[in-house]
């Protein structure tokens, strides 16, 4: 969402290329994509919807980082051998405190470093020419971290097939905790936990 606000030449393609995904849908994928531009190609409209949106979804995410320490609190965290005993907890105030605040003070800096005294660094050169839906850019740049995105879509040559199979690498991620079905919650007791930790060893 954020990628697409500076509405540049890239951001206009980028932003027209992804929501063009959803045109892969069966019969509605023409609607859909109409629907989410708010028109018939990318335009104001949409740049104030992912404008919104990308106002929004912070605020989400605090919620449910609220509502995590809420279970945490209740539920209260393992420990590596999968042991409740109070005895053994770590208080904590002063401890724990401090090194989420070094974390935190450190992070911050580093983003306010890039954000006031390097503001271009991370964009993308194309960015700096206005949008036009005419000319398309010379080369639309991908992102690394959307590798595994364009391996599949590249190697599926059903459109389809290709943009489920990419959803589907996502949403997978998502039914890793329901597969834990041991009483043990600690990987040192588990034989999985056992091999996976020793090939790591071996490998890294």
């Amino acid at each position: 969402l954020g990628y697409v606000l500076p509405w540049g030449q890239m951001s206009f393609w980028g932003a027209t290329v992804i929501t063009n995904l959803l045109s892969a849908i069966p019969h509605v994928g023409t609607d859909v994509v109409q629907w989410v531009w708010g028109g018939f190609s990318v335009s104001g409209a949409t740049l104030t919807r992912f404008f919104s949106l990308h106002f929004l979804f912070p605020f989400i995410l605090a919620i449910l980082v609220v509502v995590h320490l809420i279970f945490l609190h209740i539920e209260g965290s393992n420990s590596p051998v999968g042991s409740k005993t109070p005895v053994d907890d770590v208080v904590f105030h002063v401890y724990y405190t401090s090194k989420d605040w070094y974390g935190i003070v450190v992070t911050l800096m580093l983003l306010s470093i890039v954000v006031y005294l390097m503001p271009n660094l991370l964009g993308d050169p194309e960015n700096f020419i206005q949008a036009n839906s005419l000319v398309t850019p010379v080369h639309i740049q991908p992102e690394w971290y959307f590798l595994f995105a364009y391996a599949i879509l590249r190697s599926i040559p059903n459109k389809f097939g290709g943009v489920v199979s990419m959803f589907l690498s996502i949403l997978i991620l998502f039914f890793f905790p329901l597969l834990h079905r041991s009483w043990l919650r600690g990987l040192p007791f588990r034989p999985f936990g056992r091999m996976a930790f020793w090939s790591f060893v071996v490998n890294f």
